[in-house]
């Protein structure tokens, strides 16, 4: 009897000293003064800006030109898509010209789209869309293409660039980067 009395004791002793340890530990924290949201988050200093007129960023792992793509089978065995003979420099010949990418993960599907202007042809307005393509990415979808064919027969020289769009439709708020390449003249 004094033996279970003795372990009633020493239960009751350890009951209390657990409900009074997180009362010791709260009490050591250190009290910090309030501190304005411009000290700790969106600091002039850590934020970079974003540059619309350089290659997509952000969902885009990778992204390139190239004369082709093919299709193997990825690690998880779903389809994906590399570029063959990746370059920014064409010939006029050129049957079209291929714009390869990766994902990084998403949650959703939505399209990309690319839009070519000549940004540097002579005889084109820079201002007009002289091609376009969109490729519908579904959620399981890691990579994808564009197509970019030439205007008329042949590509002329010159400097173009391909805004990429993603989203539902294209507008000034679903640009995402621009790429570009050059189709230079067959003696070059």
């Amino acid at each position: 009897m004094a033996r279970r009395a003795g372990r009633r004791a020493v239960a009751a002793v350890i009951v209390i000293a657990l409900s009074a340890l997180p009362t010791l530990q709260a009490a050591e924290l250190p009290i910090t003064k309030n501190s304005p949201v411009s000290d700790f988050q969106n600091r002039p200093q850590d934020v970079t800006s974003y540059d619309f007129d350089a290659p997509p960023q952000g969902l885009f792992l990778t992204i390139t030109t190239a004369e082709g793509f093919d299709e193997e089978l990825g690690f998880h065995r779903t389809h994906e898509i590399v570029p063959v003979k990746p370059t920014d420099r064409f010939r006029p010949d050129t049957p079209a010209v291929f714009i390869v990418f990766h994902l990084h993960q998403h949650y959703q599907g939505f399209q990309v789209f690319g839009r070519c202007f000549p940004e540097a042809v002579a005889g084109l307005d820079p201002t007009v869309v002289i091609g376009q393509d969109a490729m519908h990415i579904a959620l399981e979808d890691e990579s994808g293409y564009l197509t970019l064919s030439p205007p008329q027969d042949a590509w002329k020289p010159g400097r173009y660039k391909v805004e990429i769009h993603v989203g539902e439709q294209v507008n000034e708020m679903s640009l995402m980067g621009t790429m570009r390449f050059t189709v230079v003249a067959s003696g070059e």
